[in-house]
């Protein structure tokens, strides 16, 4: 789909436009101390389990990403910069199983929320760090969140600790409380009933 040029069609029914950065999740928000604890893993379908520690996470290759992201309580933030780690790029470390068919992110607190593959290796989704050239605050999931823009945002799990490859789809948290399985704001999934 070609990227829409004008507000007008750049915000999916339902939504409102925001120049703020609204903060919203379940739990409390994680606060790191020590770094050196910190990694995040990629398992379950896969040839081998990779690790990644923070340092060596920092020192992937970045990238800018510019996209539009929107949220299922109905606010559409436009124009949004970011920097960070482009999944193919981390996904070069990893052997995926044939039948690797879906994906669960895996966060801080035991959240998770799940993604078809197809979604996660999109070139638009990727690993952010940086939101309009600030490093990610708490709030907003530092140090790593998955940004899938193409979905409603509680898709881009914050407090990032985990990949998990499946064969089969699953609910993650906000899925098995009656959110989309899917969440297209286009088609406005909000919730299980859409």
């Amino acid at each position: 789909m070609a990227h829409p040029t004008s507000a007008d069609n750049r915000v999916p029914p339902g939504q409102t436009v925001t120049t703020g950065f609204p903060v919203l999740h379940h739990g409390s928000v994680p606060y790191y101390n020590d770094m050196s604890k910190w990694d995040l893993r990629i398992f379950g379908l896969v040839e081998e389990e990779v690790r990644f520690t923070y340092d060596e996470f920092m020192k992937l290759p970045r990238a800018e990403f510019r996209n539009d992201i929107h949220c299922v309580t109905t606010w559409s933030k436009l124009d949004n910069i970011w920097e960070g780690v482009a999944v193919e790029t981390v996904m070069q470390r990893v052997k995926l199983k044939p039948e690797a068919k879906f994906v669960m992110l895996h966060a801080e607190h035991g959240w998770t929320t799940n993604l078809p593959i197809e979604d996660f290796l999109r070139p638009t989704t990727f690993f952010g760090l940086k939101h309009n050239g600030e490093i990610l605050t708490p709030e907003h999931g530092y140090p790593v969140r998955m940004v899938v823009p193409h979905l409603y945002f509680w898709k881009s799990a914050k407090w990032l600790r985990g990949i998990e490859f499946m064969d089969k789809d699953k609910p993650g948290f906000w899925e098995r409380n009656g959110y989309h399985m899917y969440g297209d704001p286009w088609k406005e999934q909000r919730f299980d009933f859409d």
